[in-house]
């Protein structure tokens, strides 16, 4: 409870904050009155110079698959997600080879699914080796650590989703039971993307899903859309043909690239009012008559002076909209014979844990993780 409620306090400290708005135009006055802009982001032309070569970078996700029609393929540890995996790589070197073919000369791979595997969903002894992949010593965002670096001069994303609530296959938001909006509009990942990567000036050019994620993306007419099923609910999918559907990546991320002087970018309106709204299996409910909260109906807004604020932002609160997940599992719990030895147990680990510590006996172990141990490829 305590660990909850500090989480509680962050969130408050943040949206309650003094934040300074650089438009003079602006009166001294606290950001939470501030009107929410007429429109949610700019449309402009993009600028690249690829004088010095075209490179692209590749974020890809693992919903939006062709072949894939079984949720369970893109959640690791199952045992249907090494098949995942498979389709994964065939999709990502369809797009490579159209992006190569378009005039890419240099093209770069990063996690943006979050599958849990330690190791890179992507297969590397599969990718295509004029492809490599991003990998840090550090752990790093892919949505907005990424786009600090000015070495890209488009973005692709494939195997994406819906946003939440579209009746997408698997469509959703960041994570189970969230949806993000910026300036009053739910967005996609895929808008996420486009408006993070739009602080540099950068275009999303392709992205590839199912048909309920192209109809989300009508806000970016210039992108090349390749739909791979049509979805008929969050865990059934119509498969287009495999064979057909790879071809059109290849021929789309062609297309991409070579109309990238025509391409556009999303660069959002400022001050940002952003809010998450929670539903099932998520739940902002707790939050209800906090202090300092903007909450109503399941839904907590903010404000904040710009894009990596509202994301720093919407990401502290899907933390608390996730301590409801565990409701699922206490659903289960109580159906099983041995329900009440084990709550009974619970309760008692809980005080002792409490108790422990409260003694000297208990201290959290310390993360044996760190820089040189591993690499990370960028999933959240």
């Amino acid at each position: 409870m305590t660990r909850i409620l500090v989480t509680f306090l962050l969130i408050i400290s943040f949206v309650t904050s003094a934040c300074v708005v650089t438009d003079e135009t602006v009166p001294d006055q606290p950001l939470l009155s501030v009107a929410q802009p007429k429109e949610p982001w700019q449309i402009v032309d993009a600028s690249p110079n690829v004088s010095d070569g075209l490179r692209v970078l590749v974020l890809h996700d693992m919903e939006g698959l062709s072949g894939q029609d079984d949720w369970k393929s893109f959640d690791y540890p199952r045992p249907e997600y090494p098949h995942g995996q498979e389709l994964l790589i065939a999709d990502i070197n369809a797009v490579v080879d159209g992006l190569f073919a378009g005039g890419a000369t240099e093209v770069h791979i990063v996690d943006g699914h979050g599958s849990g595997n330690p190791e890179p969903d992507v297969l590397a002894d599969l990718l295509d080796p004029r492809a490599s992949q991003v990998l840090r010593d550090e752990p790093f965002d892919t949505y907005f650590d990424m786009p600090e670096s000015s070495m890209y001069d488009a973005v692709a994303v494939v195997g994406m989703h819906a946003k939440t609530g579209s009746g997408g296959f698997a469509s959703h938001t960041f994570t189970l039971g969230i949806e993000f909006q910026i300036n009053g509009y739910s967005i996609t990942e895929t808008e996420l993307v486009g408006l993070s990567w739009g602080r540099a000036g950068v275009p999303v050019v392709f992205a590839s899903g199912d048909d309920r994620l192209g109809n989300d993306l009508e806000t970016m007419p210039w992108i090349q859309y390749v739909t791979v099923k049509t979805a008929t609910s969050a865990t059934t999918a119509e498969l287009r043909p495999v064979a057909e559907a790879r071809a059109a990546l290849t021929s789309g991320a062609r297309q991409a690239i070579e109309n990238l002087p025509s391409a556009k970018v999303m660069r959002v309106s400022t001050p940002v009012h952003a809010t998450l709204r929670a539903v099932p299996p998520a739940s902002l409910a707790s939050l209800e008559g906090f202090p300092g909260v903007d909450y109503r109906d399941n839904s907590v807004s903010f404000v904040a002076a710009d894009l990596r604020e509202a994301y720093d932002g919407l990401t502290a609160i899907v933390q608390v909209a996730r301590t409801a997940y565990p409701q699922v599992m206490f659903e289960l719990l109580r159906g099983k014979l041995n329900a009440q030895t084990t709550f009974d147990e619970y309760s008692t680990r809980l005080m002792e844990r409490w108790l422990d510590f409260e003694s000297g006996r208990w201290q959290p172990p310390e993360d044996v993780t760190g820089p040189g141990l591993r690499e990370y490829h960028g999933y959240r």
